[in-house]
């Protein structure tokens, strides 16, 4: 009975080699595809990353132009209010031409009324050329001019010599030039309207000046002319008039010294008119 065994064991011995060799086979099989599925699954995320770096770099582009975007809406505003502020400074020159036009026209008419009333009491206006510079030998003084300005005489003084240490006082050449000056005057047109005009030249006050600006200094010294042609010639108060105007009205140039010598000064304007009579 055993003999008959021996070729089953056989058969199951090479089908149990044959199963292991297919398992082995399979399990390279396997090895292998899970390589692949490895190595494909890196990929991936390579290219997550990848991904998500773009995606990090868009926002930030996105924050940029975003920021941008408000600067820009921030400059557009600031210009719109400056288109604004324009608009308001253009229509507020507009309304002030008008009023100064509406001004010149109604002193044009006083000036007629009055042109018309002075021929009427015979009044005769002066002639500067033909009798001012004529009659006047004594303004030929060192520093002093004369020159006419349509119907106007315009005395010159160097403030130089009038008020050097721009402090407001007359020095002892500036009494004795302002006194010639004023006798001259006197004899040729001694009741004429005559303005005393202060100017400057474009300085800088130094630190503890008195005056507050420079209208307040070139008031300051047409102020003193003023008192010392009240107290000192036959020249009435009520006849003089006295102005101050800083700097704003150079005869030259304020870029060097000279210039703003040049500027300093204080000038005697004859008018036509005669000035009303009144207290001396």
């Amino acid at each position: 009975m055993f003999p008959k065994q021996g070729k089953p064991l056989w058969v199951l011995g090479c089908l149990l080699v044959a199963v292991l060799a297919g398992c082995a086979e399979n399990a390279l099989v396997l090895k292998g595809q899970l390589q692949q599925l490895q190595q494909q699954q890196m990929a991936l995320s390579r290219q997550a990353e990848e991904l998500q770096h773009r995606a990090n770099a868009l926002d930030r582009d996105n924050q940029e132009k975003d920021v941008l975007l408000a600067q820009a809406q921030q400059r557009a505003q600031a210009a719109e209010a400056q288109v604004a502020a324009l608009k308001e400074q253009l229509a507020s020159l507009t309304r002030q031409l008008a009023q100064a036009r509406q001004d010149q026209q109604a002193a044009e008419t006083k000036v007629q009324a009055l042109s018309a009333s002075l021929q009427r009491r015979g009044s005769v206006p002066i002639e500067p050329n033909n009798s001012f510079a004529q009659r006047l030998p004594g303004m030929n003084l060192p520093g002093v001019s004369v020159r006419q300005d349509g119907e106007l005489i315009r005395i010159e003084l160097p403030g130089g010599t009038l008020f050097p240490q721009m402090d407001g006082r007359l020095t002892p050449e500036g009494v004795r030039l302002l006194a010639a000056v004023a006798h001259e005057i006197v004899r040729d047109f001694p009741d004429h309207r005559i303005g005393i005009q202060g100017h400057v030249g474009k300085i800088g006050l130094p630190p503890g000046s008195p005056w507050r600006s420079l209208h307040h200094l070139s008031y300051a010294e047409a102020m003193t002319v003023f008192d010392f042609l009240v107290a000192q010639t036959p020249l009435r108060a009520d006849q003089l008039e006295v102005s101050g105007h800083g700097s704003n009205f150079p005869l030259v140039s304020n870029a060097t010294p000279q210039g703003q010598q040049r500027n300093h000064r204080i000038e005697l304007v004859i008018y036509p008119d005669k000035a009303a009579a009144g207290n001396p």
